[in-house]
């Protein structure tokens, strides 16, 4: 691999470019202690405000503090979460600095950081995991108590790294991945392998992760099940990978976009459907392709309020023929889209032994098994290829959002 950066940072370099490999560009960099002490100013992609144009601003990226890193970023991509962020969903703080999928270089380090030195290729997430607390040492939740999810924009201590002219500027949960510049602490960062392809790096920090660890870590897909993705974007196709590895036999992918088709076989899907092309609805559909019983497994990656009632039904229900007839679900459905804060759920679905469940990073811990997924990239069990449909410039934000509704769009690869 060859990396070529600018510096304009006269503490760093000054308008040198170096074609080294990475390796040798991080046995060059001194480790660090202490953070540099200078703020840097630097371009980033901002919300100003529910249905505001997304801007490109200057923004001034502070130091880190104890136990944070400063990261300058490589490639960000774009997660549909960035929409509600950017509409102010779940909290609207603005100006709010965009992106949560990424991938970048340290820069430097703040007092009481180990494991890290500058130039290390890092990988940003949302999800905490300090090992030792409550729900770190338990299997039942990925959220951790001392490094929580944050939405409300600010770092630990409760202030921002970040400003615009003056004004505080809110992160986009723990980082801020579409600015060239981030402060992050040091328990959300990955670090990996210099040599991993860019794009793959920067696509395992939310999305297609997401999806994988559902099925692994929420749902625990067995061996010879059934399974139903709602949704054919980065989580489903991580979500239809992730069953297939996981032993499933049927894995219906569901989606009214016909060019996701491919992209789902090309993860493992075996049948596909659009609801589009028929009357019938999409759970009868589903018991069409399962002998009347339904799948084992149902994911939900969209958030549209009906596919969720629609997600639900299409699990797998048994009948027994006594004196009353009588059913009992044993299916499961994981949660993971979001599209409105408050929906309607057909309740007698779940009264007969269905179970829902919402997730959050599909389960998974960050630094126990994001690694894991890592590695399987790494070792090419999984190829992420498919997923990159197009690639922009940090300067071309305002392409995002119309990008996200072309029908091939997968995943948006952001230069930075």
């Amino acid at each position: 691999m060859r990396l070529h950066m600018l510096y304009t940072d006269n503490h760093i370099f000054t308008n040198l470019s170096i074609s080294l490999s990475l390796n040798l560009l991080v046995m060059l960099l001194p480790t660090m202690t202490t953070a540099n002490s200078h703020v840097i100013t630097c371009k980033g992609i901002v919300s100003w405000g529910k249905g505001k144009p997304l801007k490109v601003e200057e923004i001034q990226v502070e130091p880190p503090k104890s136990n944070e890193v400063r990261v300058k970023m490589l490639y960000a991509s774009v997660c549909r979460t960035d929409l509600l962020f950017a509409n102010g969903f779940p909290i609207p703080a603005f100006p709010r600095v965009m992106g949560h999928e990424g991938v970048g270089v340290v820069e430097s380090i703040g007092e009481g950081v180990t494991g890290l030195r500058e130039g290390d290729l890092v990988i940003p997430a949302y999800i905490g995991e300090c090992k030792t607390c409550e729900t770190c040492m338990s299997e039942k939740t990925n959220l951790c108590l001392k490094y929580p999810l944050s939405y409300n924009g600010l770092m630990l201590d409760g202030s921002s790294r970040m400003s615009i002219r003056g004004q505080i500027a809110y992160h986009a949960f723990s980082c801020s991945t579409w600015c060239q510049y981030l402060v992050i602490n040091v328990n959300f960062l990955l670090k990996i392998d210099p040599k991993t392809p860019l794009p793959d790096a920067s696509f395992l920090s939310c999305g297609f992760s997401t999806g994988y660890g559902a099925t692994w870590k929420e749902a625990m897909v067995q061996n010879g099940s059934s399974v139903a993705v709602f949704g054919l974007g980065a989580v489903g196709l991580g979500a239809i990978k992730g069953a297939k590895s996981h032993g499933a036999i049927k894995v219906i992918g569901i989606d009214n976009n016909p060019m996701k088709a491919a992209k789902g076989r090309a993860f493992g899907m075996t049948d596909f459907i659009n609801p589009e092309e028929s009357d019938k609805s999409i759970a009868e559909l589903l018991k069409d392709l399962t002998a009347g019983m339904g799948v084992d497994y149902s994911f939900e990656c969209t958030g549209v309020p009906p596919l969720i009632n629609e997600a639900i039904q299409s699990t797998k229900l048994v009948l027994t023929h006594h004196y009353h007839t009588l059913c009992y679900g044993t299916g499961k459905i994981i949660q993971m889209g979001v599209e409105e804060p408050n929906v309607n759920i057909n309740i007698i679905g779940l009264l007969i032994g269905r179970t829902l469940k919402g997730s959050i990073f599909g389960g998974l811990k960050a630094k126990t098994d994001l690694p894991i997924i890592y590695s399987k990239c790494k070792n090419r069990e999984i190829q992420l290829d498919e997923l990159l449909s197009h690639e922009i410039k940090l300067e071309d934000v305002n392409k995002v959002f119309e990008l996200l509704k072309q029908p091939d769009c997968v995943k948006i690869l952001i230069k930075i």
